[in-house]
């Protein structure tokens, strides 16, 4: 009798494949209220995001969570509103804005707390102000947005974390474990035929068709999934 293969065993669940939410600071999206003022207290590095995180005490005392750009800094203020400078930190709506000025966590409607451009390093630009504001996506896209919806100044924080290599497996296992990320995957045909349904063979082959249909079993359902049917 095989054992579960790997995705369905990561499908059930369990404290070895589950993301450790508990070490994880929060959701970070910009605060409800349109205008705010505060300071940063501390930088942390949280699991769940790779961007770094910026604690920031408001005037009001409460504390909120920002993705922090690239040279913040403990103890500088930040603020928000329709008359603030566009300076690194200072959160503004797309419409107020300058022509090439690089931008960070981009909301795509107004009140979502940030979508795009939250990865270390990433940045978007603002090309052209009209109906809407025209921002070039970190992807080289072209996208227009509603000028209401807020975005950061400056480049999100991080950047060049990929270019240090992880030098031994253990570290990148450990690396991804603290988000419940598989390090190395194995191929199915490499495998043998009781563990997964590519395996077994005189050489490396799936042996079989290697799309599968939507309603097949679970110890069947690997490879990829059959086209959706085309409806006229």
């Amino acid at each position: 009798m095989g054992k579960r293969i790997l995705v369905q065993r990561r499908g059930r669940g369990g404290i070895v494949y589950r993301s450790p939410s508990h070490r994880h600071y929060g959701n970070i999206k910009y605060p409800e209220t349109k205008k705010w003022e505060g300071k940063v207290v501390k930088l942390v590095r949280d699991p769940g995001h790779y961007a770094p995180v910026a604690v920031v005490r408001m005037n009001d005392q409460k504390e909120e969570l920002f993705i922090a750009h690239s040279g913040m800094f403990v103890g500088q203020k930040i603020n928000s509103g329709d008359d603030v400078s566009p300076i690194e930190g200072n959160t503004m709506p797309l419409g107020l804005i300058p022509d090439g000025t690089l931008i960070y966590n981009v909301e795509l409607r107004p009140g979502s707390g940030g979508n795009i451009a939250r990865t270390p390093g990433s940045f978007c630009t603002i090309v052209a102000h009209g109906e809407n504001v025209t921002v070039k996506l970190p992807s080289g896209k072209m996208k227009d947005i509603m000028p209401s919806c807020l975005a950061t100044i400056g480049v999100a924080g991080g950047g060049g974390r990929n270019t240090k290599p992880f030098l031994k497996a253990g570290k990148k296992i450990h690396a991804y474990q603290s988000r419940a990320k598989r390090p190395f995957s194995v191929r199915g045909v490499a495998m043998n035929a009781i563990n997964h349904p590519h395996g077994g063979g005189n050489h490396q082959h799936v042996g079989r068709p290697s799309t599968v249909g939507r309603n097949a079993p679970p110890g069947r359902k690997v490879g990829r999934l059959s086209p959706k049917r085309k409806v006229k």
